[in-house]
């Protein structure tokens, strides 16, 4: 069996299981947002019942992220819907935007949307908090209301997104009827040069494969090149699955995952047990492919979709408005530490917004030197809007008053988030060009899709 197969049958109490089964699995954790989580929690009451209880109060995690920093009341009341339900069910995984329990979300446009304006429970963007905040586990199975879900594959668990719906079913049975996916095998060899990174490997395997060409497939990320990538770039990796259609991504358990869950489930206090899945030497794949990272290079996905790949060194023609740095896939620490490594001692000639996804890496740029100066302070003297309100900001558009947000017709933006169709970040008619935060460092400084390699010092 593979790793995801595996996982399903060890999930479903099954000696085996193979690709096309119908099986009812467990959950371990179900996630879900500001977004998706009023509609779950009113498909649960309908379901089961206005009193009803969640299956599991400690395996539910509500984490606001999405529409959050807005003067929207519509978005404001989402988050208050999800702290009347965490209260009424004792949830003690909810990461409120406000510290009172019985208090109400407002955002204060006064203030404006570069300083804090969240108290000391938010965690940001769902994805990156489920980790930072211990909630990923090796051979656990993720359910999140959310596409990007499938982030949660880089610590060897089967993660991926569902519906209203099932996650209402899921918050009251712990159990969800799954179809097991074939699994497509990517063997990733060699080691990533200087310039290049996590964002450029799943750019490069969608432009090969298509944006839908892992449709309700697993896609099982393996090789000897996985021990060169940090847990921030198989996180990166993990997260864009879905953007080929994938129903999850899978990496294999290490050290380095043992050392991060370790000691996020410790600094946190969450559950601390778990046990790796390894796949069989008799695994089955319903497509092979090898990505030699030694030649790879800074890669872009050009409008209007993900899989639309070419080269950052043959789009030099491509005149840019806006970049952007931030979200799930592109705002962790080390993604801006590699943004900084190109700004540094330059300035940006675009519009730049830099999100961090979480308020501890916010406090890490803020407080990590460079020299005599933070990675913050680079970042903001090479002109870089830097807000202290982590979460999705304008990864998903959001209401027009959203940070970063494109507001204005046929604007070109060069983006470290992981989707471009249109209307994504805002307006229909702009257009997003997906790459990493040193080919958007590189573009920012000279206003055009720009190879990082050439800004490297």
């Amino acid at each position: 069996m593979t790793l995801t197969e595996k996982l399903l049958a060890r999930a479903a109490g099954k000696s085996s299981v193979q690709a096309g089964d119908n099986i009812w699995v467990n959950a371990d954790v179900l996630m879900t947002h500001d977004v998706c989580g009023p509609g779950t929690i009113g498909v649960f009451k309908r379901e089961f019942g206005q009193t009803a209880k969640v299956w599991n109060r400690e395996r539910v995690v509500i984490i606001p992220d999405h529409y959050i920093f807005t003067a929207d009341s519509k978005s404001n009341r989402n988050v208050d819907i999800l702290r009347d339900f965490s209260r009424e069910q004792g949830l003690p995984y909810f990461y409120d935007v406000i510290d009172d329990p019985n208090g109400q979300w407002k955002y204060d446009v006064a203030k404006g949307n570069l300083k804090r304006q969240y108290g000391s429970n938010y965690a940001g963007v769902c994805h990156t908090a489920l980790p930072a905040k211990g909630h990923t586990r090796p051979g656990e199975v993720l359910f999140g209301t959310d596409s990007h879900t499938c982030m949660a594959g880089a610590f060897n668990e089967f993660a991926t997104g569902i519906g209203n719906t099932d996650a209402g079913f899921v918050m009251g049975t712990g159990k969800l009827l799954i179809k097991v996916p074939e699994t497509m095998r990517f063997r990733l060899e060699g080691k990533l040069q200087p310039g290049v990174m996590a964002k450029d490997v799943i750019l490069h395997v969608i432009g090969e494969i298509g944006f839908d060409g892992a449709t309700y497939r697993a896609m099982q990320f393996d090789g000897p090149g996985v021990a060169s990538l940090s847990m921030d770039d198989r996180m990166t990796i993990a997260n864009m699955a879905i953007e080929a259609g994938g129903k999850n991504a899978i990496f294999p358990f290490d050290a380095r995952t043992a050392e991060y869950v370790d000691s996020r489930t410790r600094l946190n206090g969450t559950k601390s047990a778990y046990d790796p899945v390894e796949a069989d030497a008799s695994q089955s794949f319903v497509y092979e492919l090898v990505v030699d990272l030694d030649q790879l290079e800074p890669t872009v996905a050009c409008h209007p979709d993900p899989g639309q790949r070419k080269k950052a060194k043959d789009l030099g023609s491509i005149k840019l408005d806006r970049a952007y740095v931030g979200s799930c896939t592109g705002g962790k620490t080390s993604d801006f530490v590699e943004f900084a490594r190109v700004l540094r001692g330059k300035k940006v000639v675009i519009d730049t917004f830099g999100v961090p996804a979480t308020p501890d890496i916010v406090r890490d740029l803020q407080a990590t030197r460079w020299g005599d100066k933070t990675i913050w302070q680079i970042l903001e003297d090479a002109g870089v809007r830097m807000t202290e309100n982590a979460g999705c900001a304008a990864c998903l558009g959001g209401p027009v008053d959203t940070f970063g947000r494109i507001n204005q017709s046929g604007l070109k933006c060069i983006s470290a988030t992981n989707r471009n169709f249109p209307g994504r970040m805002g307006d229909k008619e702009s257009q997003v060009f997906l790459a990493s935060p040193a080919t958007v460092g590189a573009s920012a400084l000279t206003g055009w899709i720009t190879d990082p390699r050439e800004h490297l010092v």
